[in-house]
């Protein structure tokens, strides 16, 4: 079966920056609904349409196809009495930019006695990224997968 709109596409990855680090890697195969729905990267979506399990690329991609250039205005530094008592490096917050009605997912980076930084920017913003796929299985997707704009089951979303 080939890769086309309204197919659920299960693949293996291996994502990497430029210089070959291994940023992420599957262990099973996950699964996104074809056609322009967001569950991967569109420079991804075109390179798989049209092609077949067993098919496999890399695709390079700019920080403008990925997850954005860095921004220095996404850091943030807040009063440390805004966070709870066992903040820590690594932890993740959910914040407004200020100005802003959006929400952004802001990771602390540093704790002090006074203040806490925070970066709303995604670990990978700014980074030319490598994404080597194979395609393990294609299937049609079912109408609540189409209506819903998301996989369901084994490799999917479950409600």
């Amino acid at each position: 079966m080939r890769i086309e709109k309204n197919t659920v596409v299960s693949l293996n990855y291996e994502l990497t920056d430029d210089t070959g680090k291994i940023l992420e890697k599957t262990d099973t195969p996950i699964s996104y609904l074809h056609g322009g729905y967001g569950g991967i990267f569109p420079l991804v979506e075109e390179a798989l349409h049209e092609m077949e399990v067993g098919y496999s690329c890399s695709v390079s991609m700019e920080p403008e196809d990925t997850f954005g250039e860095y921004d220095a205005e996404l850091i943030r530094v807040e009063p440390r009495s805004s966070f709870p008592d066992n903040v820590a490096v690594g932890m993740h917050f959910e914040g407004g930019a200020e100005g802003s009605d959006d929400i952004i997912i802001y990771q602390v980076t540093e704790v002090a006695d006074d203040t806490v930084i925070v970066d709303g920017n995604h670990p990978f913003a700014g980074l030319r990224l490598i994404f080597a796929c194979t395609v393990t299985e294609v299937r049609p997707a079912t109408a609540e997968e189409i209506t819903h704009q998301h996989v369901h089951g084994a490799h999917g979303h479950e409600h």
